[in-house]
């Protein structure tokens, strides 16, 4: 197991995610940082840079490790898009090594909203087809240029009280859900807009809702529940992984569910 350099305090929780997740893959396939320039094309320093967080790592070194790794990379793409988002300034373009080939990687400027929409278009694969048509809810006053995002059915348990939640998952702007915990047999405490103990969060939807009303029942802050997973949500599962005493790197898996329903 490689021992990593501390990621700098200053680094955005969005990029600490990716990092993260690189490294455990890393770590996971045993190559050594020469091994994994020579298999992917960007150098040992670049690599360096990327997983020590001095650099943002372009999104074709994320699928190259992806593939060398033998790592599906729809959830790496969706972490790293939304890195991309929140990173401050460009990695730097390809250094003049001839093992190199790396490509400069892109500073999208985007709001929050349309981050997440891409990270679901970066998930349809398993979420369904993302779709965007004129917003005419009842909320919307008929404006003009406003949104509704549509992606995908899932598989839902019983809908809330209240009406609101599973079934087609609507991203809209100011868009919040109502939370109504309580115990849901053998699934422990749910809000009743996902069934998941193993879900990933990445990208916009139920999953992301049902753990922002499990973070707020635990007074952590989460945000507002709409179903993005954000800075002020990922800041939250931080808060809560550590009370736990599990690694503290905002990623929400089995683990991090497991005390969440508890």
């Amino acid at each position: 197991m490689s021992r990593w350099q501390e990621l700098p305090d200053s680094l955005d929780q969005r990029v600490r995610q990716l990092v993260v997740q690189l490294r455990r893959l890393k770590d996971r396939s045993g190559l050594t940082l020469n091994s994994l320039a020579t298999k992917t094309g960007y150098s040992r320093s670049s690599w360096e840079r990327y997983l020590n967080g001095r650099a943002l790592p372009p999104r074709q070194a994320v699928e190259e490790l992806a593939r060398v790794t033998g790592t599906e990379p729809t959830r790496l793409l969706a972490l790293h898009e939304v890195a991309v988002d929140s990173w401050q300034t460009p990695a730097e373009p390809p250094p003049t090594e001839p093992e190199s080939i790396e490509p400069p990687a892109a500073v999208i400027p985007r709001s929050h909203a349309f981050a997440a929409v891409a990270v679901a278009a970066l998930l349809g694969v398993g979420a369904g087809l993302l779709i965007a048509v004129p917003w005419r809810s009842d909320d919307s006053g008929g404006r003009k240029g406003s949104t509704e995002v549509v992606t995908g059915a899932r598989p839902s348990p019983s809908p809330s009280t209240t009406g609101e939640g599973p079934g087609r998952y609507l991203f809209r702007v100011g868009k919040t859900y109502p939370c109504e915990i309580r115990a849901r047999g053998a699934l422990g405490l749910g809000a009743g807009y996902s069934t998941t103990r193993t879900a990933v969060l990445a990208g916009p939807g139920w999953d992301v809702v049902e753990a922002q009303c499990l973070l707020r029942r635990r007074r952590l802050n989460p945000g507002p529940v709409d179903g993005i997973y954000g800075q002020q949500t990922i800041a939250a599962v931080v808060r809560l992984q550590q009370v736990a005493g599990l690694p503290a790197d905002g990623i929400v898996g089995p683990h991090t569910w497991q005390v969440l329903r508890r």
